[in-house]
């Protein structure tokens, strides 16, 4: 019997158009009009057809219209133009402000379940996949030294349409990664960056996706391996799909999974920032870390708290995870012995009354409890969020309970129409 072979047919660029590949494989292209006008300009409607992804875009583009643009001096001039900006923008030094430590690696590791950075990545939904896209895109304008980590989601968020006798219906994209802005995470010696995680009892193994947003280091994790059983392949399938233990899965390899993917590409940030409760449990593997390195369960959640940052957006109890302990119990009871915790001590940390015995484990209180920096994300926001989270710190009245606040922005090179920029440009000056 013959091995099952998969191929990934494309095209062969011309040696003068090599550089596009630069500017395919850099998400800068998503805030940067003039690079993707050089893919608009090719083909316009092929362009809209790729859902502006120029890695698709490329690869569907005919070897004549190539070889075409390969002779065009004017389009030349153009692509070497913008790719010297890119060239210019990778290379500006870091950033001026103080960060202690040895300043070798990123100092800020960031954690979400989605990020919206360009309809040609499909990995988000909503609100919080924006705030997260738009958080890296001003992360690496400002060039802070800043990796973040994620979930490589095959068939991401539903897209919706109409059925011709007018019912609204909900399909699932099939997408190939290999046909996206993104690479094989590597290591030094060149392998695939892989790593195992073991869940109830059952070995995961987890590969590493690479995506380069401007100047910040996106990993995403990514389950849908042959070498997996088919109930675990199916966790990085559908972003905010399939039932409770699904999303417990999910966030157990986003909290845990994302510091295993930081030890993995060696790298050791010292602040770790939770983007909504999601990755919590990163937290606890930190713990568990430097339990292992010596330190006691004390001084280990200590050295967590005071090195996590925290940011909740939901003030409504139903956008905050909660898992009953027995669905916890066979993911987790292990976790509470590595850490020298009882069941009911470990089940207290997720509790706003740790004396209920009947309350759920709540992912936001988990990460409140291991966090020194929360924030909300407007002064209302922060003012709900301290009055909705109150039990937390009863020794607190409501006004001093340690949540702040910092109003979301925007990027604005995203948000602004190309002509505007332009103008601002024209007259205020740029970047």
């Amino acid at each position: 019997m013959q091995p099952l072979r998969r191929y990934s047919v494309v095209p062969k660029l011309p040696e003068k158009l090599i550089p596009l590949w630069d500017l395919a494989y850099n998400l800068w292209y998503a805030w940067n009009p003039a690079i993707a006008s050089i893919f608009r300009d090719i083909d316009y409607s092929l362009w809209r057809e790729s859902q502006e992804n120029p890695v698709l875009f490329l690869n569907r583009l005919p070897q004549s219209v190539l070889a075409q643009f390969a002779r065009d001096e004017f389009f030349l001039q153009r692509m070497k133009e913008v790719h010297s900006s890119l060239k210019h923008y990778l290379a500006r030094k870091g950033n001026s402000m103080n960060f202690a430590g040895n300043g070798s690696g990123p100092a800020i590791a960031y954690l979400s379940f989605e990020y919206g950075l360009t309809p040609g990545l499909p990995i988000y939904s909503g609100g919080l996949g924006i705030l997260a896209g738009d958080h890296l895109k001003s992360a690496s304008d400002l060039n802070l030294p800043l990796v973040a980590i994620g979930l490589s989601y095959k068939e991401g968020f539903f897209r919706q349409y109409m059925t011709p006798d007018g019912w609204q219906q909900e399909r699932y994209p099939n997408h190939d990664f290999d046909q996206l802005p993104m690479r094989p995470a590597r290591s030094e010696d060149g392998s695939e960056v892989r790593f195992e995680l073991t869940l109830r009892d059952e070995t995961l193994i987890v590969k590493v996706w690479h995506v380069q947003v401007g100047r910040i280091p996106l990993y995403l994790m990514d389950c849908n391996l042959p070498e997996n059983p088919a109930h675990l392949r199916t966790i990085t399938d559908r972003l905010y799909g399939g039932d409770l233990e699904m999303r417990l899965k999910q966030e157990y390899l986003l909290g845990v999974g994302g510091i295993r993917t930081l030890s993995a590409l060696g790298l050791a940030p010292r602040v770790i920032h939770m983007n909504e409760g999601h990755s919590a449990f990163a937290g606890l593997e930190r713990i568990r870390v430097l339990m292992r390195e010596g330190l006691s369960y004390e001084a280990a959640l200590e050295v967590v708290a005071s090195s996590s940052v925290f940011t909740t957006h939901t003030p409504v109890p139903a956008g905050n995870d909660r898992f009953p302990p027995e669905l916890l119990l066979p993911y987790f009871d292990q976790y509470a012995r590595d850490l020298g915790l009882a069941w009911p001590v470990f089940l207290a940390l997720g509790r706003e009354d740790p004396r209920n015995m009947s309350e759920p484990f709540c992912m936001t209180v988990l990460a409140l409890r291991l966090s020194r920096f929360c924030n909300g994300v407007s002064v209302l926001h922060g003012q709900v969020s301290r009055k909705m989270w109150r039990k937390v710190w009863p020794q607190f009245p409501v006004e001093d309970v340690p949540i702040g606040a910092i109003t979301n922005g925007v990027h604005m090179p995203t948000w602004i129409s190309p002509d505007l920029s332009q103008l601002f440009d024209r007259y205020l000056g740029g970047n």
